[in-house]
């Protein structure tokens, strides 16, 4: 019996999930699909510039989960430019940030973008 996989936390999904050339090509388009969870590596490490330890902490797996994630989602990457194919990013093992969880102050994380615009909006109508 196999070992059941770990979720791995997620702070928000992607607003757009399909990327690809501006030009159609000849035929059908070739589709490259990359999980939330190597989104979020790729967020966290080369967007937010965490090491990978920190982005292990961040989506509660090993660093050695974190780097084979992100070296994987980095060559579907390099595939989809390469060679013209979409990129479409859904699926995976994965668990959304909830209410209860501690914000980490990434500043790109949704959910506490909008507590911040929230706040904002408080203490100015309070003024």
């Amino acid at each position: 019996m196999s070992r059941p996989r770990k979720w791995r936390r997620v702070c928000c999904l992607p607003e757009s999930n399909l990327f690809g050339p501006l030009t159609p090509s000849e035929g059908e388009p070739e589709i490259v699909c990359m999980s939330v969870e190597e989104y979020e590596a790729i967020r966290l490490i080369d967007l937010e510039g965490l090491m990978q330890e920190a982005c292990a902490e961040r989506m509660n797996v090993a660093r050695t989960t974190v780097q084979r994630i992100y070296n994987e989602a980095r060559k579907k990457i390099a595939e989809s430019l390469v060679n013209g194919k979409i990129l479409k990013i859904e699926g995976g093992d994965y668990k959304l940030c909830d209410e209860e969880e501690p914000m980490y102050g990434c500043g790109w994380c949704r959910r506490e973008f909008a507590a911040q615009l929230q706040a904002k909006m408080k203490s100015e109508g309070d003024a």
